[in-house]
């Protein structure tokens, strides 16, 4: 995939990986091995996390669909090489957060996906992706879980 046309973006807006979406993928050993990879690279490019953990949730049965949107996650390397985690010099003590949720992204269990990230200063310190234990009932619920996850993580 060298010579591949890269994407501005990691995953797929439009569509939603389902369990039972397209046929079995006829290399899942190749597909884990990337998978496991793409996990490892996560820790210096917290920006795949969320497609990354998207095409984790699949390993045990490999579809097509989860095949091409592995190959998607690796042109989005692909192109966006330089990116990565900076750590400078912090000017000021500011303690900032970002959190966002999917209603319901999951089709499969229904459940959502809740991440944060903080900063400090510029630097970020910490972040999180990952599926929800309850089924929320709208949005904003979802939106609140995730709210309550990073005021935990900073306090």
């Amino acid at each position: 995939m060298d010579s591949c046309k890269p994407v501005a973006t990691p995953v797929d807006t439009q569509a939603k990986l389902s369990a039972d979406s397209s046929q079995l993928h006829d290399d899942p050993t190749t597909y884990r091995s990337l998978a496991g990879a793409l996990q490892y690279l996560t820790f210096t490019r917290p920006g795949i996390s969320y497609a990354v953990q998207q095409i984790c949730m699949h390993m045990h049965s490999p579809r097509v669909d989860h095949w091409n949107a592995l190959k998607r996650i690796i042109r989005y390397i692909q192109g966006t090489s330089n990116y990565g985690l900076h750590l400078g010099s912090i000017p000021n003590l500011s303690l900032v957060s970002y959190t966002d949720a999917d209603w319901a992204g999951f089709p499969d269990t229904r459940h959502s996906t809740s991440s944060y990230c903080v900063y400090l200063g510029d630097n970020l310190i910490s972040w999180s992706s990952k599926r929800q234990a309850t089924i929320s009932r709208s949005s904003a619920e979802a939106e609140y879980r995730g709210v309550a996850n990073v005021v935990v993580k900073i306090c």
